[in-house]
């Protein structure tokens, strides 16, 4: 399964031109991190279970077998002990990148913005709740609407005016450059636990050590493609045009299409 997708993904590359070099001039190191001990190299995606991934390198790099759910969110996002490729020297970044496991996974774009918009402007978040919406409404709104919240349509619309590239919506092709990098392992959202288990199995993980199942916002539904499909009706032809074009390379390098049953 995974040689499948790995020359799906190096076609794909290939036949849209989306390879600038193969020798990791443009790796994005930034969204690599590192855990040494086992030899492994994960790339963070926003909104693709990458909290609990922290959880599992904080685990292997303290050699510890206790609950994964035990760390934070905040806590686990800002430790210091999650070290990243960037912090090397470019000559180990190459040696890392060439002997290290690698591994990223991928989730359906559109399914991703949506629950990018759930968990940051639905929730009291204090800078994207408050200043980014602040933003947004003297965008879209007069004075008399701006106490309620931030619509999909408006985060939207936002998005397609001003390009902006926060890493929690910006496109997987330009936070781990799969094009580029080697990737050892394409893993999925979907199978997400299953494509876990093989990764952590593979590179000698202890055998007690699973990906855990922990939500940040635990009364809340997971936002799968049905709930997508909610927010996007409420979408206009043109932004839904817009979503496509903005977030194509995604969809032809991992295989999702674009939702069929959104309709005008």
């Amino acid at each position: 399964i995974q040689q499948q997708w790995k020359s799906k993904l190096r076609a794909a590359c290939d036949k849209y031109n989306l390879s600038k070099s193969r020798n990791y001039e443009n790796v994005f190191t930034k969204q690599l991190f590192i855990e040494h001990t086992h030899k492994f190299i994960y790339c963070e995606v926003p909104k693709v279970g990458c909290s609990n991934w922290k959880r599992i390198l904080l685990m292997l790099k303290m050699n510890i077998t206790r609950e994964a759910v035990e760390f934070e969110h905040n806590a686990v996002h800002s430790s210091p002990l999650l070290k990243r490729l960037s912090a090397y020297p470019r000559k180990e970044q190459m040696a890392m990148l060439k002997n290290y496991t690698k591994v990223m996974f991928s989730r359906n774009p559109l399914e991703r913005l949506v629950s990018a918009y759930r968990d940051k402007l639905l929730h009291s978040h204090p800078y994207y709740s408050k200043t980014l919406a602040e933003r947004i409404k003297k965008l879209y709104r007069n004075n008399t609407k701006m106490a309620e919240r931030v619509s999909f349509g408006e985060f939207v619309q936002f998005l397609l005016d001003t390009h902006n590239e926060d890493v929690h919506w910006r496109q997987m092709i330009k936070l781990c450059d799969p094009c580029n990098i080697e990737y050892d392992f394409l893993g999925h959202y979907d199978t997400m636990e299953r494509d876990a288990d093989n990764i952590l199995r593979f590179i000698g993980a202890p055998e007690d050590l699973h990906y855990p199942s922990f939500k940040e916002q635990g009364t809340e539904s997971r936002t799968n493609l049905g709930l997508t499909e909610q927010f996007l009706m409420n979408l206009t032809r043109v932004q839904i045009d817009g979503l496509k074009e903005l977030y194509k390379n995604d969809s032809l390098l991992f295989g999702y299409p674009f939702l069929s049953k959104v309709v005008f």
